[in-house]
């Protein structure tokens, strides 16, 4: 669950810190105080979009922190298959937004928000203010059947994405079967010239290097004559200041020398070495010479050649491998428009067969959905009486749509009747503001049973209702926060007074500047916001009386 909440320069939030606990935690406030701010730092800390008012007037970032505690082992073992670790159960998230850069932590590692994403799924729930709105879109009632069927990870479901994949190339490839026979004819020339003219250059690995450096050494031979001439006048014994006559000069004194001071004999013996090394690389220097000549039949063969490869290249790859490549292709291709007829025979039956398989896993699916569709209405039913849906009808009505996908065939929406007599009708057409919500509530509390997720948080879930149907709402979100965290913004004092944990968000002016402030509230602090809520500007003794009283009723549901 949920069990810390730390903001710093968040919208109009300078620094806040809210510890949640179990159950049934109420935000309460003013309209306008910021209590939808909290869920909008808890869904940017979940790596929700940033907006542009999102770091507070004159702070350089926004930063948000959430801790959760992790219970049980299955809900560790699934954060660990996405490489995250829990520190004795416990899971620290932040986010610091800072000049338009994000950067997420969890446990002080940095992660990205794609991977946020995929671990928000696991520990919480946000209902947002207008979520219900979603219940007037069909696809969105399939979504919630399969997530309460856990269709998404049947293996039907996997089975029918790979066949609907392999029918979808099996369709394109079909497509490409179109073409008129002259235009095949036309194509089948073009890729024989085309394999033709890779063939005959006979091209081999390599090859481009190798003649490139025979290329170089050819068409530079006159400049590399002249330098190892120049090395050979250098070094040689042809003039009076070429290093071997000096080095030769060198020994003849040495060995005077020698004769009268046997202590110079190693320099004399390190004198005989340079004088051979010398003799050598000039040795070498005379062979090189020799053997280098400049060929022009030679030169033009290797020129043309190099041009042959780098015409080739320029056509079918940018080296050799790519060259064989696009070879290999276009041999493929040849061979499929020779064949053209049996191939396109042999794709139709392919594309075919593919169609089939998918239609019979389509019709797996919409077998599974519908079994599971009498299950989930008849618990949506069942909450929707608990909610003060007193005389309702509820069902799924499915059809088969005209196409097929990925996600099967199924045509399929919740129809609803709230008044007896009254015929079933779309839940879109019929349901109001305040029976969205109620709905939705009820399609979440029933979720809720089987996703397993610890933490629900709903954003004025209590929109467009009152009355006894608020202290139905307030009953089912206390049964809710039996088994679940539950964290809910309300306007309601119904739904305010079955709070485990109360929290009143106020807006205050300090130092000129606006900020949002957060309380909890023990018991008699609580009474006087119930009081505020029931009252409004005038706060009477009466008030304050009735704030008790439903403030022990909701004690006494909740025993």
């Amino acid at each position: 669950m949920l069990m810390h909440l730390h903001v710093k320069n968040f919208a109009l939030i300078e620094e806040a810190d809210m510890e949640f606990g179990e159950g049934l935690n109420i935000l309460t406030g003013e309209t306008g105080a910021g209590k939808s701010i909290l869920i909008d730092a808890v869904n940017l800390a979940l790596g929700g979009k940033a907006g542009a008012n999102v770091i507070r007037a004159g702070a350089e970032y926004a930063y948000v922190e959430l801790v959760f505690q992790i219970e049980g082992e299955e809900k560790r073992s699934q954060l660990k298959e996405l490489d995250i670790e829990t520190e004795d159960g416990v899971l620290i998230l932040s986010r610091k937004i800072q000049k338009g850069r994000s950067i997420f932590k969890v446990n002080d590692e940095t992660v990205t928000a794609a991977k946020v994403r995929r671990m928000t799924g696991l520990l919480i729930d946000i209902h947002g203010q207008h979520e219900h709105q979603s219940l007037l879109y069909k696809y969105k009632h399939l979504e919630i059947l399969d997530a309460y069927a856990g269709v998404g990870g049947f293996p039907v479901k996997e089975k029918l994405a790979l066949a609907y994949n392999e029918y979808v190339q099996q369709s394109r490839r079909l497509h490409g079967f179109s073409m008129e026979e002259e235009t095949r004819l036309r194509e089948v020339d073009f890729l024989r010239f085309e394999i033709n003219e890779i063939e005959a250059a006979g091209l081999k690995e390599g090859e481009e290097a190798e003649l490139e450096q025979i290329y170089k050494k050819i068409a530079n031979s006159r400049n590399i004559m002249e330098s190892m001439g120049a090395v050979r006048d250098a070094l040689g014994y042809d003039g009076s200041q070429s290093a071997g006559e000096a080095v030769s000069r060198a020994v003849r004194e040495i060995q005077a020398v020698l004769r009268y001071d046997d202590s110079v004999r190693d320099i004399a013996s390190q004198i005989q070495d340079l004088e051979a090394i010398l003799s050598d690389v000039n040795r070498d220097v005379g062979v090189y010479m020799e053997e280098l000549s400049f060929d022009q039949e030679t030169y033009e063969q290797v020129r043309s050649r190099l041009d042959l490869i780098r015409t080739l290249q320029a056509k079918y790859g940018r080296d050799y491998s790519q060259v064989m490549e696009s070879l290999e292709k276009k041999k493929e291709r040849l061979q499929e428009l020779e064949n053209y007829e049996e191939n396109r025979k042999a794709t139709l039956k392919a594309c075919e067969k593919a169609k089939k398989q998918v239609l019979v896993l389509c019709e797996q699916l919409s077998v599974l959905r519908q079994k599971a569709a009498v299950s989930l209405v008849q618990a949506i039913t069942e909450s929707l009486q608990e909610l003060n849906f007193l005389q309702v009808s509820f069902d799924m009505r499915f059809e088969r749509s005209g196409q097929f996908g990925s996600n099967g065939f199924d045509d399929a929406e919740f129809v609803i009747s709230t008044n007896p007599g009254q015929p079933m009708q779309p839940l879109g057409e019929v349901a109001s503001g305040g029976e969205l919500s109620r709905i939705m509530l009820a399609v979440k509390s029933v979720l809720a049973d089987t996703d397993q997720i610890p933490t629900l948080i709903f954003d004025e879930i209590d929109t467009g209702i009152s009355g006894r149907t608020a202290a139905c709402v307030s009953e089912k979100l206390s049964w809710i926060g039996r088994t679940h965290q539950v964290l809910c913004i309300t306007h309601l004092p119904q739904i305010a007074s079955m709070a485990d944990n109360h929290f009143m968000i106020a807006k205050n002016i300090v130092d000129q500047k606006t900020c949002t402030t957060i309380n909890h509230l023990e018991e008699e602090a609580s009474v006087k916001e119930l009081a505020r809520l029931l009252g409004g500007v005038q706060i009477t003794d009466a008030v304050l009386e009735n704030a008790r009283e439903l403030k022990a009723l909701a004690a006494s549901y909740r025993r």
